[in-house]
């Protein structure tokens, strides 16, 4: 497959499965969804002052591994020696403290997290078009319909 077919391939994959999952936001009943993006803006921002990135580089461990290669006879082997490992991994050490000043910011401005179920088909169609500009009451059969353009509603059906 071709390396442009394959990038293709995996971002349709992404997305489909990006639609499938459960949508995890900030919720406070009330208020904007404007309010709630700017806040986590903030509160990310806030985070990052006060927790700078501190890139650490490590080295997976190394391996020599023998591999012994037969003809088809089986008689006529050899052996070769495999290096395994030895990858450099770079990461954050900071990311997930830095994660944890930005939940303690939010909580602190009365947000707490929640994640939202995808609405099933029969809730998709029956419900009006549209996209929530307000954090609704929630209850335990609310979910949410993610729009094209980015945006989602989140609804609570009859019961």
């Amino acid at each position: 497959m071709p390396v442009r077919a394959t990038h293709a391939a995996f971002a349709v994959t992404a997305i489909l499965v990006a639609a499938c999952a459960p949508m995890n936001i900030w919720y406070k009943p009330g208020a904007t969804v404007a309010a709630a993006e700017d806040r986590l803006l903030s509160c990310r921002v806030e985070a990052a002052k006060d927790v700078p990135v501190s890139t650490q580089v490590r080295r997976t461990p190394v391996s020599i591994v023998p591999r012994r290669i037969c003809d088809s006879s089986g008689k006529n082997c050899r052996v070769f020696y495999e290096r395994i490992g030895g990858e450099v991994i770079v990461y954050d050490a900071n990311d997930s403290l830095r994660d944890q000043v930005v939940a303690r910011c939010m909580r602190q401005d009365g947000y707490t997290p929640v994640s939202l179920p995808v609405c099933s088909d029969g809730v998709r169609q029956a419900a009006p078009p549209g996209r929530t500009t307000v954090l609704p009451r929630l209850a335990e059969n609310s979910c949410v319909i993610r729009n094209r353009d980015g945006t989602w509603q989140i609804v609570t059906p009859a019961q």
